[in-house]
């Protein structure tokens, strides 16, 4: 039986206008549309007067211009800016807006994983900022206060290795990056995406008391615990049918793909690919699935004779 994800996918907006969102948080939604970063990637720019700029985006002259008029407008300074994570779509417009504004950079940074994928994944030098160093590197719990506003670093690896989500403390908002979005599900895609870690860290949001997310691409999320918890359950249906089509003698990763994505746009077929991958890696930790020789994109599975 499938999980039925309520996805929304409402989302109106304008490129190079700032938008109040929730109070004391303004959304500018960079003009990089794609099947993975959806209508663009969003910065946001948290209090008033001294403003923390949570994710540049990427490297593109009119949207770091939107981000100043708005700024301009206002007679504000950007006090700090926080990353969620290194992927290029977040990062790439880090460096000059750091040289513009003057302000310290905040995030986790570069992990052995991160740079251990960069290594190992053909398209990782396109996705991964591996050379990021921050000025400022953040671990979960640690909270960072401007003008106004108080933010709260919350580890969430499994997208990446190195994902900070950011708790805007006194609201009930989180800043969620990539791991929660509200129109579609995460890419989890090895080696830089781990399955297990995902999962985790979306157990632990629903430790947490935020109920509304505003996330790296797409729109709000309201009932977002709600959210987490069908991803959770989507995940877990989506072990059962991979450990299903293993039994039904579907042993590589490329007769899997077809079964368990039928309807797939081709252009995703390679993403879907690395998302079944992730679930292979973490079934072989576990115990569930043996892999022959190892978990990779062209091994061979069958089910463990102990958890089969």
């Amino acid at each position: 039986m499938s999980v039925v994800l309520p996805f929304s996918r409402e989302f109106e907006f304008t490129h190079g206008v700032a938008e109040l969102v929730a109070p004391g948080l303004r959304r500018l939604v960079a003009n990089n549309p794609g099947p993975f970063t959806y209508k663009g990637t969003n910065s946001y720019l948290v209090g008033t007067g001294s403003v923390a700029l949570i994710d540049p985006g990427p490297d593109d002259e009119a949207h770091r211009a939107a981000i100043f008029a708005e700024l301009d407008k206002r007679g504000e300074r950007v006090s700090h800016i926080f990353l969620t994570h290194t992927h290029r779509d977040h990062s790439a417009g880090l460096p000059k807006l750091a040289e513009l504004t003057g302000a310290p950079v905040l995030g986790f940074g570069s992990t052995a994983a991160s740079r251990k994928a960069a290594k190992l994944h053909p398209t990782s030098d396109d996705i991964l900022d591996v050379e990021f160093i921050p000025d400022q590197p953040l671990k979960g719990g640690e909270r960072i206060a401007g003008g106004d506003w108080e933010l709260e670093a919350v580890f969430t690896p499994g997208h990446a290795p190195d994902h900070l989500s950011f708790g805007l403390n006194g609201s009930e908002t989180l800043l969620s990056g990539d791991h929660v979005m509200g129109w579609n599900t995460t890419v989890v895609a090895p080696p830089e995406g781990n399955m297990g870690d995902y999962i985790a860290s979306l157990e632990l949001l629903l430790q947490r008391p935020e109920t509304v997310y505003f996330p790296g691409h797409g729109g709000r999320v309201d009932q977002a615990q709600r959210l987490v918890k069908a991803f959770i359950m989507h995940r877990r249906w989506r072990e059962q049918q991979i450990l299903d089509c293993i039994r039904d003698g579907l042993d590589t990763i490329d007769l899997i793909v077809p079964r368990i994505y039928e309807t797939l746009a081709e252009s995703l077929r390679d993403a879907a690919a690395y998302s079944v991958l992730g679930h292979l890696e973490l079934l072989a930790a576990t115990g569930r699935v043996i892999a022959d020789p190892h978990p990779g994109r062209n091994s061979r599975y069958s089910i463990s004779d102990a958890r089969g």
